[in-house]
């Protein structure tokens, strides 16, 4: 099975309009099932949280540049979501996560090159 990982990173929240409780149960369930459709189709979805980077959360881009899907087995290490996705339609947290994760398990030659859209990330540290 190829390994796609979602990490957390750490956030300080300026406003809590963007605010997301990834510990709540709807998050749990929601990446649960994620997981269970992604297993039926060959990807093992795993979910890490670090406390180190803390990313400053003001705005919903700032939410999706802290929250990184890797795929090793793809040579796709720790990208923002929003390097992903690029803007996001709905401001759905949890559809852009798993958005982000399927675009990277079965496209993930769209994906720009890290040095691509220098100015996509917001400075969130992921290195595109």
């Amino acid at each position: 099975m190829k390994q796609i990982a979602v990490t957390l990173l750490g956030q300080k929240h300026l406003r809590n309009d963007w605010f997301f409780d990834f510990d709540s149960a709807a998050f749990q369930t929601f990446f649960e099932l994620l997981s269970q459709e992604m297993r039926t189709l060959g990807f093992e979805l795993t979910l890490v949280t670090v406390s180190e980077p803390v990313i400053t959360i003001n705005s919903y881009a700032d939410l999706l540049n802290s929250i990184k899907v890797s795929s090793s087995d793809d040579c796709h290490h720790r990208h923002c979501i929003g390097h992903i996705i690029g803007k996001s339609e709905q401001l759905n947290i949890m559809h852009d996560i798993a958005r982000a994760v399927k675009r990277l398990a079965f496209a993930p030659e769209t994906i720009a090159p890290d040095a691509a859209f220098a100015k996509v990330c917001h400075n969130c540290g992921c290195g595109c």
